[in-house]
């Protein structure tokens, strides 16, 4: 009699499965531990938005028309640190047998940095520290996108990537919130309480995971759709029906012998993808600069109140997940390109907040409720965009005869790409939207980083998906 393939696995390996294997080799275990190592990571960069301007001078004696400066910097120093860790940890996670233990790693760079930030009370400590959170955001970015891409299906990768923006805006505009009221009412250390909590819950949601292609060692039916084209490409090229109708071509482009990471850039698509990612990570960063000092000074908010203002962008982010399933069914560039388009009046618009009035109160939830809304829903498409161009990349590669982009595939080179994007504008974002309010003002700052969120809809319209133009 034919034994079943878990027991003959389980004789293959000699030894008895992990607890609960298919509870945490599960798709939606694995979507919910990435989506929260990005929460955590997001959580603790944002956490100190409203606490840095008042710890600068409480902490460092920063003078206080240097504090705007002060801020820009060390919001900026995260991406920078992002930017530039980015492409190596890629190269590395892609050439190495496991995306566990890189997730590990990052996580303990960044309970360092954390210890750093609650412990320093020098503007050197506090870059640092910045530096290392940048690094350990590179590995949990590329490592885990390149996660789920290795174990959601395309047709469903959108909405997966919709949880994980979620979790992303969540910890962009949820923790500045909480930092805010905690350091108000709890005091400096308190904020860094909350920070510690909710590391140890992602560690012990680290160590749990199992990828499926680790669990398949116990039960082959665990591997799932991704994992066997991964391990047999050819076999997949080859019953692929657009691969099947076209003859291997015999020549091969000069771009196709590319390593995967230059090869890549070669795709409009990708490179459309990227550029709204970069914009739109600007977009939302560029209130940490901003928001909360223009607060104080127009409604003499302290950091609890400032904080509030937060919760606007917060509550809109819940769509994100509904912004990845229709971008599944219908297609990510008309949700892509109507998000930027329609949050470029309510960006606008924020240059009408100049009085300590309710209205004016109102009127800015109001408008930051709407650039969160449609925001919602661009983040999702370029995130399964990146995994697609990868995808049809390896796949014309193979149709010409050559082996593709190698066992370890180019995901997280792809996402280390995408890193480098959302990074870029972490950095640029903070600063432009600082520097603009400085030299010349509020108003000025809202229609330059509004007219930015629209003209982004027009490369988002025209590309992805491929060339509005072209054959679908």
């Amino acid at each position: 009699m034919r034994r079943p393939g878990w027991l003959l696995s389980l004789t293959q390996h000699g030894e008895k499965p992990p607890y609960l294997l298919k509870c945490r080799s599960s798709e939606g275990f694995i979507i919910g531990t990435v989506a929260l190592a990005v929460f955590t990571d997001m959580f603790l960069y944002g956490v100190i938005v409203p606490v840095v301007p008042f710890a600068l001078e409480e902490r460092s004696h920063v003078e206080h028309d240097r504090v705007q400066y002060w801020v820009s910097v060390l919001v900026a120093v995260y991406g920078a640190a992002l930017l530039v860790f980015s492409p190596i940890c890629g190269w590395l996670a892609d050439n190495s047998s496991s995306r566990r233990s890189p997730l590990l790693l990052g996580l303990l760079a960044l309970l360092g940095a954390t210890i750093m930030l609650n412990v320093g009370n020098q503007i050197g400590i506090w870059i640092v520290a910045r530096i290392l959170q940048g690094a350990s955001a590179a590995v949990v970015w590329v490592v885990g996108l390149a996660l789920l891409a290795d174990t959601i299906p395309q047709e469903q990768l959108g909405q997966a990537m919709g949880y994980v923006s979620l979790g992303m805006s969540l910890g962009i505009l949820i923790a500045p919130l909480l930092g805010g009221v905690v350091f108000e009412h709890g005091g400096y250390d308190a904020v860094f309480g909350m920070a510690y909590a909710l590391v140890g819950v992602d560690i012990i949601l680290r160590l749990l995971l199992v990828e499926k292609k680790v669990a398949a060692r116990w039960d082959p039916s665990m591997a799932g759709q991704k994992a066997v084209e991964n391990i047999s490409p050819s076999t997949e090229t080859s019953t692929n029906p657009e691969s099947s109708a076209s003859p291997i071509a015999p020549y091969t482009r000069r771009r196709d012998r590319l390593p995967p990471i230059f090869s890549l850039l070669c795709s409009r698509r990708l490179l459309a993808a990227l550029f709204g990612s970069l914009i739109q990570a600007a977009i939302l960063t560029s209130f940490d600069s901003v928001l909360t000092i223009h607060a104080a000074e127009v409604f003499n908010f302290r950091s609890t109140a400032a904080a509030l203002l937060f919760l606007a962008l917060v509550i809109p982010t819940f769509f994100a997940p509904l912004g990845g399933l229709l971008s599944d069914k219908y297609g990510g560039r008309y949700f892509a390109a109507g998000g930027f388009l329609l949050s470029c009046p309510p960006f606008i618009c924020l240059r009408f907040i100049q009085e300590n009035s309710v209205s004016d109160k109102v009127l800015l939830c109001a408008l930051l409720a709407l650039i969160g809304f449609f925001l919602s829903f661009t983040f999702p498409p370029f995130m399964a965009e990146i995994s697609r161009v990868v995808e049809a990349k390896e796949k014309s590669i193979q149709a010409n005869g050559r082996p593709g982009f190698g066992p370890g595939g180019a995901y997280a080179q792809a996402y280390a790409l995408f890193n480098v994007a959302f990074a870029g504008g972490c950095m640029v974002g903070p600063l432009l939207a600082g520097f603009i309010v400085q030299e010349r003002g509020w108003s000025t700052m809202t229609w330059v980083m509004g007219l930015l969120d629209g003209v982004t809809a027009i490369p988002s319209f025209l590309y992805l998906g491929g060339w509005v133009f072209g054959k679908p």
